[in-house]
């Protein structure tokens, strides 16, 4: 798990930046229904999506929540002081039933099933009946797919652990009166990856989520990688699914 605080001051520049997140809150917003008037971004981060999901909803009052320190500093630059507020996801200071809609970007996949449906389970107490819960979903799996990259590290995929796959998260909404209702896409900008960037991330551990080799196996597969076409080209960017869940009543 990285360091939040230390990684905020860079966070945006190596995660696509500014296309990115609004491709990213283009896509959340069209998930939230015209008449919300209440947003809470939980992982909010830099707060570079949250800013986009006010600015692109003028009537929506929107305000973001996490847990670093560093994260925090970045997003209050963005959103105001009054716009954050640091709180475990976990554990929203806010009461039972007053939201519209609470939103998760990037966030399912850097957490354990527990904490990803605690998160789920929070995100329902405190919407209203009606309200939703959108998030994305099945991260990993959207990168270097029919890529040369992908043919190499196929074999040694394995992403069924993964909190944010849409069924599991499904499940966990469905445990806590969540049904969902619609789904979106958006490309991340600036995402695509190299044959060499792969390599680098597969000797480093950048995989460990998913990628399943024995000892020794690590260093071949980064060689194959490194010996595709082009290696410093970046392959097709990644494609991102959002889900959206609302609660009955």
């Amino acid at each position: 798990m990285l360091d939040y605080d230390t990684e905020a001051a860079r966070y945006d520049e190596t995660r696509g930046g500014v296309p990115r997140a609004e491709a990213a809150s283009a896509s959340v917003l069209g998930l939230v229904p015209e008449g919300a008037s209440t947003l809470l971004d939980v992982g909010c981060g830099t707060g570079i999506v949250t800013a986009r999901l006010a600015a692109g909803r003028p009537g929506l009052r929107v305000r973001g929540v996490d847990a670093a320190h560093g994260m925090l500093r970045k997003a209050a630059e963005r959103l105001g002081e009054g716009g954050v507020v640091r709180a475990d996801a976990r554990r929203l200071p806010v009461g039972e039933g007053r939201l519209d809609a609470v939103t998760a970007v990037w966030l399912l996949h850097l957490v354990d099933a527990e904490t990803a449906r605690g998160i789920v389970r929070e995100a329902a107490r405190v919407l209203r009946p009606g309200g939703v819960f959108v998030a994305t979903v099945d991260k990993d799996a959207a990168h270097d797919v029919g890529s040369d990259i992908d043919a190499v590290l196929g074999p040694w995929r394995d992403d069924s652990a993964a909190s944010d796959r849409t069924e599991r998260v499904v499940a966990y909404g469905a445990a806590v009166g969540l049904a969902p209702y619609a789904t979106a896409r958006f490309v991340g900008h600036g995402q695509g990856r190299t044959p060499s960037g792969a390599a680098e991330s597969v000797v480093g551990g950048g995989y460990a989520s998913w990628f399943r080799a024995g000892r020794g196996a690590g260093e071949r597969v980064a060689e194959r990688l490194r010996g595709l076409p082009n290696p410093a080209v970046r392959r097709a960017e990644p494609v991102y699914e959002v889900l959206g869940l609302r609660k009955r009543g």
